[in-house]
């Protein structure tokens, strides 16, 4: 991707003004609508928002289950977030470009061409939006937006496209949560709130 990227992020402010949070928090119609108005959108050079927590990056993170299981993947060394490699994580996606705002919906379409980009899905899945996801504990955390997406796969069909993403495969709620410490802080959030469920 090119260092001059131009992402989809919205003032840090909005969280603030909507109700800030730490981990994972599921997200009533109001919240919802607060963090993703487009009106609210905008698109930076990711080279400077990156390291500037005024502006929140919107990552959709989705995260592929089937019959309670969740797919899970080590994040390899072609990674381009190099502070996540070597951990493991249940989230597929990335950041929104502005070449995602040529259709009617910059976000979903982002969210869609992510997904089409890291993963092959070889069957139809129903799609539940979960919530959001924010950790200012860490350099990462500080500066994005995680937005969770489950799709419920109709078969465990999931094909990695990206060397990024290595030893996939499907695993129960309960042994990924036994093993959290090895995931990112987003992964563990998630797999919290799976647990309860």
């Amino acid at each position: 991707m090119p260092a001059d990227e131009r992402v989809l992020v919205i003032p840090a402010e909005r969280l603030r003004a909507a109700g800030d949070f730490h981990g994972f928090r599921p997200a009533d119609d109001a919240f919802r609508a607060a963090l993703l108005d487009p009106v609210g959108f905008e698109f930076r050079p990711r080279s400077e928002v990156e390291t500037d927590p005024t502006f929140l990056q919107l990552i959709p993170y989705v995260v592929l289950t089937w019959r309670g299981d969740v797919f899970h993947y080590f994040r390899g060394a072609a990674g381009t977030e190099t502070r996540l490699r070597s951990l493991r994580s249940v989230g597929i996606g990335g950041h929104i470009s502005e070449d995602d705002a040529a259709g009617d919906d910059a976000y979903r379409s982002g969210m869609m061409r992510e997904l089409s980009e890291e993963v092959a899905i070889g069957c139809g899945w129903a799609e539940t939006f979960l919530g959001f996801i924010h950790d200012p504990r860490t350099p990462v955390g500080r500066v994005h937006l995680g937005v969770v997406h489950r799709f419920e796969l109709e078969a465990p069909a999931v094909r990695p496209l990206e060397a990024a993403i290595a030893d996939p495969g499907f695993a129960p709620v309960a042994e990924l949560t036994a093993q959290a410490a090895e995931f990112e802080t987003w992964s563990q959030f998630v797999l919290a709130e799976l647990a309860r469920w």
